[in-house]
């Protein structure tokens, strides 16, 4: 008997199923929840990570880096959603295995090698285009944003006369609080646009605090930033980038039930650049940079499905060979290039 007629597992009852079903599901959760916990220890370094975007366009824009909450359980909520949705991201590799645990006795081999070709290829997808957009996208579009939330200021030159100074007393402006300060004193910290005020702890003179007003742009805009609402827009913005980037998956599958097929792709190459172009534009917030940053990774996306149906195709999945295919073709390069060099 060939290969695609023999199951690889016994047949299995429908109690055993439930059993096994049962199994899978226990095990698959007993992962995330205390994950879950763990990480809501490092929640406030989690939170500070992804909140590093907004407070460095905020400090690119001249404003204070605060962001706000409204409420008591705000920070708190914000920090079980973050730890929530990371276990969710971190655990989602062994979630997948104990449902491939559970589905792959039921498949033949060569379907399983279908299965072993997209998973793994979808995650490494996903993590590209979450590092995209933490590293490059966030900085590029959230810089852009605040800028249009800024409202404009008039520049004045600074006075040198010595009269002007001593005319009235002004305070410090310093890169970074001094070390030794005293009640009562006050200072401006440009780097992070605060007046800065040194206080005495209440029931304890011997220490003191220092409280600050953030000093924002003069004008009818206020620029106030909160929290939760941030969190939720590089959420939603990760969700879209991570699903973005199957594209290659999305085009491989069709390819396999005969939708699509190379010589297709290529003639289609005008349309795809301006499918590419209007998404970039409905993303990107409007500036030429930010549009290319969007649109160019998204092409290459769909040059790399060409090359990807071509080398996978379900003749070669199904046999297993796609690897060795791609060793062969590397090989052979090499060689005619060895020929070329010793002509």
């Amino acid at each position: 008997m060939t290969e695609r007629a023999v199951r690889p597992a016994s047949m299995m009852s429908f109690g055993d199923h439930l059993d096994e079903l049962r199994k899978r599901v226990f095990l698959a959760v007993i992962v995330p929840v205390p994950l879950m916990l763990l990480l809501f220890v490092f929640a406030s370094h989690i939170r500070m990570l992804l909140c590093a975007p907004l407070l460095d366009a905020m400090r690119a824009n001249n404003l204070p880096a605060q962001l706000t909450v409204l409420s008591p359980i705000e920070t708190m909520t914000t920090d079980l959603k973050i730890s929530l949705i990371g276990a969710l991201v971190i655990a989602a590799p062994w979630v997948i295995w104990q449902l491939w645990k559970f589905i792959s006795p039921g498949l033949y081999q060569h379907e399983q090698r279908f299965v072993r070709l997209l998973l793994p290829g979808s995650g490494v997808l996903a993590l590209i285009g979450l590092g995209l957009l933490y590293f490059v996208m966030l900085p590029l579009i959230l810089t852009v944003l605040v800028s249009f939330s800024v409202a404009p200021s008039s520049l004045r030159e600074a006075s040198q006369s010595a009269s002007a100074t001593s005319a009235s007393p002004a305070l410090r402006v310093v890169e970074s609080d001094p070390e030794l300060v005293h009640a009562g004193e006050s200072w401006i910290n440009a780097t992070t646009r605060e007046l800065r005020i040194a206080l005495p702890v209440a029931g304890d003179a011997a220490h003191l605090e220092i409280a600050s007003v953030a000093l924002d742009h003069p004008g009818t805009l206020v620029s106030a930033f909160r929290l939760s609402e941030y969190l939720d827009f590089v959420l939603l913005f990760a969700m879209c980038f991570a699903l973005a980037f199957q594209l290659p998956i999305a085009l491989l599958l069709l390819s396999w039930v005969g939708v699509v097929n190379p010589s297709f792709l290529r003639k289609h190459r005008r349309y795809a650049l301006f499918g590419v172009v209007v998404v970039a534009a409905a993303v990107a917030p409007g500036d030429a940079l930010s549009l290319l940053v969007v649109a160019v990774p998204l092409y290459v996306l769909y040059e790399f499905s060409i090359w990807l149906i071509v080398m996978a195709p379900p003749s070669r999945v199904a046999a297993g060979s796609v690897l060795s295919t791609f060793g062969d073709r590397l090989r052979t390069r090499g060689s005619r290039e060895g020929d070329v060099g010793d002509e």
